[in-house]
């Protein structure tokens, strides 16, 4: 059986800019929203709010090199502190969860 969230996101991480796309439910549909933010802190900021103000209980991310270091460990993810999912090491290639533990 598949597993079907209703609200996650992938981030593309890049050096300058982070590609979000959230996926949720509408109208009995499935829509997918995107939009680009800055890797600045104050991008960063933006992207953890947009998530949270999206409901988004699971996060999936792809990113090079070490450019997705600062979206999981201070700056992007709502709730980090309760985060369910893999060690920060395994991050950048694993689906995060968001919530309670």
């Amino acid at each position: 059986m598949d597993v079907i969230v209703e609200r996650c996101a992938g981030l593309d991480v890049h050096k300058k800019t982070v590609m979000a796309c959230v996926r949720k439910p509408k109208d009995g549909k499935r829509v997918s929203v995107r939009r680009e933010f800055s890797t600045f802190t104050c991008g960063l900021h933006q992207l953890r709010d947009w998530l949270a103000s999206e409901g988004v209980t699971q996060v999936a991310m792809e990113a090079t090199g070490i450019y997705w270091r600062p979206v999981v460990r201070h700056e992007a993810l709502p709730d980090r502190g309760r985060m369910k999912g893999p060690p920060l090491r395994d991050c950048r290639s694993s689906p995060l969860k968001l919530g309670a533990a």
